[in-house]
């Protein structure tokens, strides 16, 4: 075997830059402040813990299972844990326990990326996609089918109470010598588990349906008619996450945003929501740029399903020229159809047409576009392995982290 770990790949090896990087250049003291005790097995330690995780999601493997195994069986995992062995158990407590310490990662990464020249903020494009959430799209139940659900359940488990009623007599012959008889049956005490998450999610479903019109009477919100509360369901194995359409079909999913700069596709902002729509995500995007690399972008683009009144005045605010498509794009063309010809939307339009093919806008698809793909196909990543919004929205936080550090690899 290799006398040294240096020995175990190439120098030039991203496993040699990742390693080094997190041990010399990462700020990891939110992760370190969680060890506070010296009780119990001394632990791997968090630094070389970090790296393998940030590793591991460069190389595309994301399960604790499939990180275990390529740390006994491939040398580059080798290179980063230094033979170490953690067990799948390990990894994946490890990542639960400090997700939210791993995701402020994305922000060191970031500034790394800037100091390395790859962060201009000339031109930044904003994009969604959806991504599959860790449940299936008929584990969810709509409004009306829970009340009828909900009926059916009551009525079978009342009408199991009453047939026990009418059984007191015959206790020893149908349930045994060793039985009291008011035992509950294994399926029945399922069905009562059922209802009581059936009645918990029409309860969640009506409080949700009640804060959507009290924004709506406020003003707040994306201005449309909130959706009727017959019309709304939830999912019972990940209630945060909601059925999107997306190109092929609809999908248990969650709305993944991100912000990348047109120098070297460095992604420079990330967020995720359970919404459908776009358009609300853009405020938040803007000022997270800012707060991430302390500046903001002179340019923005967009497609037309982020441009609204309020995000036009938003990007104004900010002084940031915006190139927002206020209608979808024909191909092959320059202009769109089904403009918007009102107040800043109509000035977008005007601004658009007048550029041509020589408009700003048109880096947006060579900007962002490119990114979802890269996501999706070098690092293999199609659905989130976590719950909940907001673990799944730190699992997106080290996905970008992943990329931005793939990024700063290539740019050594």
């Amino acid at each position: 075997m290799p006398p040294s770990l240096t020995d175990f790949v190439p120098a030039d090896h991203p496993a040699h830059f990742v390693r080094e990087l997190v041990r010399e250049q990462l700020d990891l003291s939110e992760v370190f402040a969680a060890y506070s005790t010296r009780q119990g097995q001394p632990p791997f330690h968090p630094t070389m813990m970090t790296a393998l995780l940030l590793f591991a999601y460069t190389q595309g493997v994301y399960s604790s299972r499939r990180i275990a195994r390529a740390c006994e069986e491939r040398v580059d995992f080798m290179a980063v844990t230094g033979m170490q062995k953690p067990d799948f158990r390990t990894i994946n407590d490890f990542r639960k326990r400090h997700l939210a310490a791993l995701g402020k990662l994305f922000v060191q990464v970031l500034k790394l990326c800037r100091r390395a020249g790859l962060v201009r903020l000339g031109h930044v494009a904003l994009d969604g996609s959806k991504f599959k959430a860790n449940a299936s799209k008929h584990k969810a139940m709509s409004y009306p089918r829970m009340r009828e659900e909900e009926a059916r359940l009551r009525a079978e488990v009342d009408a199991w109470f009453r047939e026990a009623d009418m059984a007191d007599g015959s206790e020893d012959a149908a349930f045994g010598q060793d039985k009291r008889g008011d035992e509950l049956p294994a399926w029945v005490a399922d069905k009562q588990r059922r209802l009581e998450r059936i009645r918990e999610a029409k309860a969640a479903l009506e409080k949700e349906a009640a804060e959507d019109e009290d924004k709506h009477d406020r003003g707040e919100g994306s201005g449309r008619s909130p959706k009727p509360l017959e019309k709304r369901q939830r999912n019972f194995t990940d209630p945060d996450s909601r059925v999107m359409q997306t190109k092929q079909t609809f999908e248990q999913s969650y709305n993944c945003q991100i912000a990348v700069d047109a120098e070297s596709q460095v992604i420079v902002a990330a967020s995720l929501s359970n919404k459908q729509n776009d358009a609300p995500a853009l405020p938040a995007m803007v000022r997270q740029i800012k707060s991430n690399t302390g500046r903001q972008a002179s340019e923005l683009s967009a497609d037309v399903g982020y441009c609204s009144e309020a995000n036009l005045a938003e990007l104004a605010r900010h002084h940031v020229e915006a190139y927002l498509a206020t209608g979808r794009q024909s191909h092959g063309t320059a202009t769109a159809t089904g403009q918007r010809e009102r107040g800043r939307a109509a000035e977008m339009a005007r601004r658009l047409r007048q550029g041509g093919h020589r408009s700003r806008y048109r880096l947006r698809k060579q900007t962002v576009e490119p990114v979802f793909g890269q996501i999706k196909a070098a690092l293999g990543f199609r659905g989130f392995l976590l719950r909940g919004l907001a673990r799944v929205a730190e699992e997106w936080r080290l996905i970008c982290t992943a990329h931005n550090l793939r990024k700063l690899v290539l740019a050594r």
